[in-house]
């Protein structure tokens, strides 16, 4: 379904604190529960605990949950080379 190179990036922005889930889903059509069950198969299980014990109620993670104060931008080595 995702090539590699998207894999990757799904991945590392479910792991962003800043990136709500739903910019994953408006750009790749990931809801949440789906989600979830992208990174148990793509990532190593202590991985995938460690990932939804960080994430579980973080109110950075849900934009509804999240304080309207807090602007979403870049930062320089977001999109790095690689």
């Amino acid at each position: 379904m995702f090539n590699q190179e998207q894999q990757s990036r799904i991945i590392e922005m479910a792991w962003e604190d800043r990136t709500p889930f739903e910019a994953i889903e408006n750009l790749y059509g990931l809801n949440y529960p789906q989600l979830v069950n992208f990174m148990r198969e793509h990532i190593s299980s202590g991985s995938f605990k460690v990932w939804r014990k960080r994430h579980a109620g973080r109110k950075t993670k849900h934009l509804k949950l999240r304080d309207p104060a807090i602007m979403r931008c870049h930062c320089k080595t977001q999109y790095k080379q690689r």
